[in-house]
């Protein structure tokens, strides 16, 4: 699995998790927002998300 050291990474559950390293191993990611107008972190999450 390659390593995009460009997008860190500490969910572990996901399928593009690095696994040795806090980094994902897509080349992009897709971040979306859960409300109209995102105002805080919590509004927005990483869209590329997967189940392992």
């Amino acid at each position: 699995m390659k390593v995009n050291k460009s997008i860190g990474c500490t969910v572990n559950e996901c399928k593009y998790h690095a696994k040795n390293e806090s980094f994902c191993s897509l080349d992009h990611i897709n971040v979306v927002k859960h409300t109209n107008r995102a105002t805080n972190p919590e509004a927005t999450d990483c869209g590329s998300f997967e189940t392992e």
